[in-house]
Order: structure tokens, then C-alpha cells, then sequence
């Protein structure tokens, strides 16, 4: 097996036991027998254990970003690169359960580097999502811009945590309930001041 496909299969088995386990219960021993490769091999490849983790999280971290991207790229309007954002966001969550598991376990992974990586996705889609209100709204304050995306990052993030246990509310309807009310709170200030 070529050695990317190799670390990709390594890493879909190591979301895997993290996900069903936790960091602190998951095991080398496991994931490598998983994979069908010896745990030396794992280590050759990733280092230890939080490697693992962190590859996987940072797997998780580029795809969201470049699914994000994609998504409002060909979007029109600032209401319109908001909703496909948030699709984005909310059919990522919904067709990769295992990788969100990791990330929303956060709180019990007690590995720093693992912790700056998941806040590093955080980071990552606020500077986005402030980086288009700029877009729009170029004379509005930055730190108004910022604050507009921790909010929209921070309400969709928690929404997508009470969504895990009602699976009727799928990412359209996820998405129209952030737009209700966050839409409707940034609505009059993306409008620009000279229009």
C-alpha cells in the first residue's frame, strides 16, 4: 500500500477507537491491530500517540476549512455566504460523526497540543467568517468583526452539540435556526454605511 493511503488508513482507524474510547482508553495495540500493522509501524509514521490525535484532528481541521471555502465561494451576497457557511459546517458534522466524536471531546483530551489544534479550527473559521464580513462591510471595526464571528462560530457550535441528539433536525434545518436568529442580528450592520 502506498504510504499516503497507509497514514489515511491509520488515521481513519485512529478517529475510529478515539472517538469510541476517548484519548486516555484508546491504544496503540488496538489501533495498530485495527489497521493490520505492526505498532512500531504506527510510530514510524506518527511519532507517539498525540501525534495520532493531532493528525487526526488536523485532518478534520483542513477538510472542514476546505469544505467551508468551497461552500461560500460561489455564494452571492453576505446572507448567502453565511447559509452555505453554516450547511457547510453542519453537513460536515452530520457525514463525519467520527471526526466531530474527537473534536467535541475536547474537554477530556488533556494533551496541550491536541487543545491549541481544536482551538486552532476555531481560530481558523473565525478569521474566515471576519475576513468576509470585511468583504462586505469594509468600513466596519474589526474587533466588530471578530466579535460577529466568535458568535456565529460559538452558536453554531453549541447548536451542533444539541443537534447530536435529535437526529429529526438534519443541517438544512440546523442551519435555518442560525440564520433566524443570528442573520437577523448582523443583517443591519453588514449593510454598508454609504448604502
Amino acid at each position: 500500500m502506498p504510504k499516503a493511503e497507509r497514514k489515511a488508513q491509520m488515521l481513519d482507524v485512529a478517529e475510529a477507537v478515539f472517538a469510541e474510547r476517548g484519548y486516555l482508553a484508546a491504544s496503540m495495540d488496538e489501533i495498530a491491530e485495527r489497521v493490520g500493522v505492526s505498532k512500531p509501524m504506527l510510530y514510524e509514521y506518527y511519532g507517539s500517540k498525540e501525534g495520532l490525535l493531532i493528525g487526526c484532528i488536523h485532518r478534520a481541521r483542513t477538510e472542514l476549512f476546505e469544505r467551508t471555502q468551497r461552500a461560500i465561494a460561489g455564494a452571492d451576497g453576505p446572507e448567502e455566504v453565511l447559509r452555505q457557511g453554516l450547511l457547510a459546517f453542519f453537513g460536515f458534522i452530520d457525514e463525519r460523526k467520527q471526526s466531530w466524536a474527537l473534536l467535541r471531546q475536547e474537554a477530556a483530551i488533556t494533551v496541550p497540543s491536541a487543545v491549541e489544534e481544536v482551538e486552532g479550527i476555531r481560530l481558523q473559521q473565525t478569521d474566515l467568517i471576519a475576513a468576509v464580513i470585511t468583504t462586505f462591510r469594509p468600513d466596519i471595526d474589526p474587533v466588530e468583526a471578530a466579535a460577529f464571528a466568535e458568535i456565529v462560530v460559538g452558536s453554531t457550535e453549541r447548536l451542533a452539540l444539541w443537534c447530536e441528539h435529535r437526529p429529526e433536525v438534519d443541517p438544512a434545518r440546523a442551519t435555518a435556526y442560525v440564520m433566524d436568529v443570528v442573520w437577523r442580528g448582523v443583517a443591519g450592520r453588514l449593510t454598508p454605511a454609504d448604502g
